[in-house]
């Protein structure tokens, strides 16, 4: 990792239009509390649920919607760089870094394509299916269009939207009769729909750091308390239980690393990527569920706790994070001879 200048002006931008404006909220408060101040000067930047940006208090959200308003080209280039805490839609999946590239200005986290392909559930499987890393079975489905049959999926089955995350929209169906109000409750959220197969397996983590030479921690555990991780379970903070590590065999947790690596190479992911696998014990053993290329930084979430155990520390994970931004914005820029 490079080293970092003595002083940086960085933008916290949070909030949102999507489903996931408060865990968003939750999560750059965690941040804003844990940056080192000797060496950030912290904008932070709120974007109300209608889509109008302001700037925030300096402390914990939420977010003041009537607080003083600002164009957003104008906000990103207040900093040297930019941390987009922004999950779901309208900002997780390519659409804040696309203006984030057009104002020029260096970011953590994925970039367009990585942040796009990673959001769009049913496109990533397509992408992670070609470069030979394994999946539970699933169909997409188009609103409006005739359905491909999904008469090999058995029962139950999870609807989710395509391009969602935290769990919201998603649906655990267990017979024909429940599927018409899962499918309505999941494209409310997305014109695409993923059906996937149901497994019993245990959920596992992992996450994924770097930028040309990305490396990944050991698996974390996740116990839901509930009858699957829904979102109360991850955010209530005395939801599901989170183990680190989770009690694998070593050679378990190195082919959860080869994976995670790999799915992050595939879909062309920077900075930070959580992978999200299914482990079934006794049959088909690791099974990636999905690649989140801005995961929760909650006092309860996994990414911050899997590097912490792995001797990175909160703030030094938000240093590594800004100064990989930094790499990738001069290694563009040697391609594209913009500079800032």
């Amino acid at each position: 990792m490079s080293d970092l200048p003595d002083h940086l002006r960085l933008v916290v931008l949070f909030g949102g239009q999507s489903a996931e404006h408060e865990v968003s909220c939750i999560s750059a408060g965690s941040v804003l509390g844990a940056v080192d101040r000797a060496r950030y000067e912290v904008v932070p930047v709120g974007i109300t649920r209608e889509g109008t940006w302001v700037l925030a208090e300096d402390g914990p959200p939420p977010l003041d919607p009537s607080g003083k308003q600002v164009d957003p080209l104008d906000a990103v280039r207040m900093g040297d760089v930019v941390f987009p805490i922004l999950h779901g839609p309208m900002g997780e999946d390519g659409t804040v870094q696309g203006l984030l590239e057009v104002a020029g200005v260096p970011y953590v986290g994925c970039g367009v394509l990585s942040s796009a392909l990673a959001m769009d559930k049913a496109a990533a499987k397509l992408v992670l299916a070609a470069a030979g890393i394994p999946q539970v079975e699933s169909v997409s489905l188009r609103h409006g269009v005739a359905a491909p049959s999904d008469d090999h999926l058995g029962w139950p089955r999870f609807v989710k939207p395509a391009n969602m995350g935290s769990s919201v929209g998603v649906s655990k169906v267990a017979s024909a009769g429940e599927l018409a109000a899962a499918m309505e409750q999941a494209f409310l959220y997305d014109e695409w729909v993923v059906v996937e197969s149901g497994v019993t397996a245990r959920e596992v983590e992992c996450a994924v750091l770097g930028g040309l030479h990305p490396e990944a921690t050991m698996l974390g555990e996740i116990v839901p308390k509930a009858e699957w991780y829904d979102y109360d379970d991850k955010y209530s903070g005395e939801g599901a239980d989170l183990f680190v590590p989770a009690d694998l065999p070593a050679a378990v947790h190195e082919e959860g690393q080869d994976l995670a690596v790999r799915a992050f190479q595939a879909l062309r992911c920077d900075g930070l990527a959580r992978v999200d696998f299914f482990y079934e014990e006794g049959g088909r053993g690791l099974l990636l569920n999905e690649v989140n290329t801005m995961p929760g930084f909650t006092p309860y979430s996994m990414y911050p706790q899997l590097w912490e155990h792995s001797g990175v520390s909160y703030p030094t994970l938000i240093d590594r994070l800004v100064a990989l931004a930094l790499e990738r914005h001069h290694r563009r820029a040697a391609h594209t001879g913009r500079t800032r």
